[in-house]
């Protein structure tokens, strides 16, 4: 159904699609401008650029800790693919995969989501008895970009950190 999100859960990661009512032109520019993640992603309070592929994520986690992440930008196909992770110890980052293609009508956009933890199952699984499922909150942040893209404001307040998305 067009603008719904598809759930899957893949053995490596967890993924969500969902179609945004813009082009993809427009809509891979604003997610690959990094700045623009607080604005959806529910955990993320702020993205300072370091370096041309490498920024800094401050986020608020379960029970209000405050963590900063160095995220570096791992590939990037123009209106395509962004390819983003955590600059961790090998095999301990988190990957992020944002592949963007041309909607089922013109000026839509397929968005799909994959991210993988550390660990695999296991650390997924552990982001879930802390209360931050991967699954659910990637559908939560698609779910958001879409809501910002088309309506200009998000509603959407699953997964994210309490009172982050109300006015």
């Amino acid at each position: 159904m067009p603008g719904s999100s598809r759930l899957t859960h893949g053995l490596d990661a967890a993924e969500a699609r969902i179609t945004i009512d813009r082009t993809v032109e427009d809509t891979f520019r604003f997610y690959r401008d990094f700045t623009n993640m607080p604005r959806f992603l529910g955990d993320v309070m702020s993205v300072e650029q370091i370096g041309p592929e490498t920024s800094r994520w401050a986020i608020q986690g379960p029970l209000g800790v405050h963590l900063t992440w160095t995220v570096r930008l791992a590939e990037e196909r123009a209106n395509e693919l962004i390819r983003y992770e955590t600059v961790s110890p090998t095999g301990l980052s988190t990957c992020w995969e944002v592949s963007f293609r041309p909607g089922p009508r013109a000026g839509q956009t397929e968005v799909r989501e994959s991210m993988t933890t550390p660990f695999g199952w296991l650390g997924r699984a552990g982001l879930a008895l802390i209360g931050k499922p991967p699954a659910a909150e990637v559908r939560a942040n698609l779910q958001r970009l879409k809501e910002l893209l088309e309506q200009g404001r998000v509603r959407h307040n699953e997964h994210a950190v309490a009172g982050k998305f109300t006015r």
